[in-house]
């Protein structure tokens, strides 16, 4: 599944754009978490902070293969045992993961897909029943450094049309995330 290209940048302007912390909070992200799976893992940027924060594994899921390579230089730089990460087209392959295993499905900035609701569906189908599908994206409603064009750049009304397409209700309501973002979670 390769996402709609919307031009990655280098990485140390790219790890400009976010409020980590501020992300992770705001989506609820912590111990509690057991089994995450991460999808689009870019740079790294979000793999390490979020497998410092769970208390299981984080599958990371990437399709380029030099993207891979950088998030696993970043893991073993960090000293973490408890990230797998996978080259992987996950809508023509799937998970490699039992459905229902997962308490959280990471999709940030990457629901500009041109299969959203196909991407939604096999999300929630590798949830455990209180498992939830966290979303973050950029914000449509102020000017943004980076992102997608407008055309594509999925609204916070609009992946919640596809989340009820593809049978999940909201968990966390649609939310301003620092610093250009907007986040929720989902839930079946």
């Amino acid at each position: 599944m390769k996402v709609r290209e919307s031009g990655m940048p280098g990485e140390e302007f790219w790890e400009s754009l976010f409020d980590i912390p501020g992300i992770l909070a705001g989506l609820e992200i912590g111990a509690d978490f057991q089994e995450v799976i991460e999808l689009g893992c870019g740079y790294g940027t979000f793999t390490v902070p979020v497998a410092q924060k769970i208390s299981g594994t984080l599958h990371a899921y990437d399709i380029d293969r030099t993207m891979a390579v950088r998030t696993k230089t970043r893991i073993a730089a960090a000293g973490l045992h408890n990230v797998k990460v996978n080259v992987r087209d996950v809508l023509d392959e799937g998970f490699d993961l039992p459905p229902g295993s997962a308490d959280a499905v990471i999709l940030f900035n990457i629901l500009h897909t041109e299969k959203p609701v196909d991407l939604l569906r096999l999300s929630s189908r590798t949830l455990r029943p209180s498992g939830r599908v966290l979303v973050i994206h950029w914000r449509s409603d102020v000017a943004t450094p980076r992102g997608p064009d407008l055309a594509i750049r999925p609204r916070p009304e609009q992946v919640l049309t596809w989340a009820r397409a593809a049978g999940l209700r909201v968990a966390l309501a649609p939310r301003v995330l620092p610093l250009w973002h907007y986040g929720l979670a989902l839930m079946t």
